[in-house]
């Protein structure tokens, strides 16, 4: 479950990657943004396409290199170590987004082990769980269409200990608004991969449909859960996700008012957005830009906007793939620049 998190203490300027001191608030005091952006530091630095970013208990974080398939710990600055590879297919050209794409920790970890990966294979997208111990990964939801691109690939827990599962239309948009295909929709699964009773579609796994691409998943301090969407040509979108709820793709890129399907909370254009990993802390969702090559900042509460969308770290790094808070209430970030080009980095929280 994501909580909105107040850390206190001068130890949070620390050069380490242990767990700071964080409390659950009841009420946010205000919606601001909570990171300071100027003290921005390096994790690693020379990666190629860090896509999946979790974090164990202890604040070790693990990161998903796309291309290769490897799967690498990181237990402080420096040199990974690479627990394991998953088998991806070999990249075709520059537009290929295939690969290992989301990483996701089991709320029970402690107990079970379980860590959760998206990857692709020539035939389909798929989960797999794997424990560090015995990197052999299991499948648990196979046949999620895949494609050169539109391949979604986030995975998150959600407060109700439930394993969420953003899927893309892989090019093939009527995937979208079809019940019996896996493609362009958000999925929810027991831990095991099975179909949970309380699903809005009987037996399947789908929680809402109607998607283009989504690469964002998050959930706010009073449990309303949120997206990001990549647009086609026009606008992207930051949703508001509701069980069952149908948000137009292919009808509708970007808000179109019509009454069978959900408006996004905001939009940007695609020069401005991109939209990729998402992360919501006091009640303001931190939402990584490609294309845009910056952080936008939304408040948000109640499954509403709470202001208006402001722009952080503008131009600064690049494309910003993926924002995740750590235990210890550092704000994470993963670019896709490519090339070598890629950056690991993390920003204190401000202190009051």
């Amino acid at each position: 479950m994501r909580r909105k998190l107040m850390v206190v203490g001068a130890a949070l300027a620390a050069m380490t990657l242990g767990i700071g001191t964080a409390v659950a608030q009841e009420e946010p005091t205000q919606q601001q943004v909570g990171f300071d952006f100027e003290e921005g530091q390096t994790i690693a630095q020379g990666l190629s396409i860090p896509w999946g970013l979790a974090f164990l208990p202890n604040g070790q974080a693990l990161v998903a290199d796309r291309n290769s398939g490897a799967v690498m710990l990181y237990k402080g600055f420096g040199a990974p170590e690479v627990i394991g590879g998953i088998g991806v297919p070999p990249q075709e050209g520059q537009f290929d987004e295939r690969g290992l794409l989301g990483l996701a920790v089991s709320p029970t970890y402690e107990e079970d082990g379980y860590i959760y990966a998206y990857h692709s294979t020539e035939d389909d997208n798929r989960v797999v769980r794997f424990t560090i111990e015995n990197f052999e990964p299991e499948p648990i939801i196979t046949g999620i269409p895949t494609a050169l691109n539109h391949n979604g690939g986030r995975l998150a827990f959600g407060p109700d200990g439930k394993l969420y599962i953003s899927t893309g239309d892989a090019n093939e948009t009527t995937n979208s608004q079809d019940l019996e295909s896996l493609g362009g929709k958000i999925l929810r699964a027991n831990p095991d991969g099975s179909v949970p009773e309380d699903n809005p579609f009987e037996g399947s796994l789908v929680y809402s449909l109607g998607h283009r691409n989504v690469q964002g998943l998050a959930w706010g301090s009073d449990g309303e859960m949120y997206a990001s969407e990549f647009g086609q040509n026009t606008w992207d979108e930051f949703n508001h996700i509701e069980a069952g709820a149908n948000y137009g793709w292919p009808e509708v890129e970007g808000t179109g008012g019509e009454p069978e399907y959900v408006d996004p909370l905001t939009t940007w254009t695609t020069a401005e957005a991109s939209p990729s990993g998402v992360e919501v802390v006091d009640d303001v969702a931190y939402i990584a830009a490609l294309r845009g090559e910056r952080l936008w900042t939304v408040p948000v509460l109640g499954g509403e906007l709470g202001g208006e969308p402001e722009a952080v770290l503008e131009g600064e790094l690049g494309r910003i793939r993926t924002v995740e808070v750590a235990p210890d209430g550092w704000l994470w970030v993963t670019t896709s620049n490519g090339s070598g080009g890629d950056v690991l980095m993390r920003f204190p929280p401000l202190e009051g």
